[in-house]
């Protein structure tokens, strides 16, 4: 799979930062489609695998879920990739990955959403791809 969603967690910890930034904030403040950077934390206390998410602005906006991270951090170091941020949704902030080269593009809403969902199309929510990653979100 070359083109996935990935769910950003930790979003409502505070930063580390000497302003104790808002991880929420700065979500909030990115637009779909808006670039991220993806760093891995080798060094990271918790988990060696441990893959941070940043705005272009250089504020971190969580982590890639620590199911997640592993997968993602070997490719990242294999392949070439690109990050997008694609929505926040509730207590979940998602991304979108591309590997291999080539810009990630956002699934449409109204064609991911539940048919019984369509026919009531808010642009404000979070529609997942139509057929959602084989291995989760």
């Amino acid at each position: 799979m070359d083109e996935l969603t990935l769910s950003v967690v930790g979003i409502d910890f505070p930063n580390a930062d000497k302003s104790k930034s808002n991880r929420r904030m700065e979500l909030l403040l990115c637009v779909p489609g808006e670039s991220v950077e993806l760093r891995r934390e080798p060094k990271n206390p918790h988990d060696a695998n441990a893959v941070a998410v940043f705005s272009l602005r250089g504020v971190q906006m969580g982590y890639l879920s620590a199911e997640r991270a592993p997968f993602i951090g070997r490719r990242m170091q294999q392949e070439d990739y690109a990050v997008v941020f694609q929505a926040l949704a509730g207590s979940m902030g998602y991304v979108r990955i591309r590997f291999r080269g080539g810009a990630p593009t956002l699934p449409n809403p109204v064609e991911s959403a539940p048919r019984s969902l369509s026919a009531r199309y808010d642009p404000d929510i979070f529609y997942p791809d139509p057929d959602g990653p084989e291995w989760g979100a």
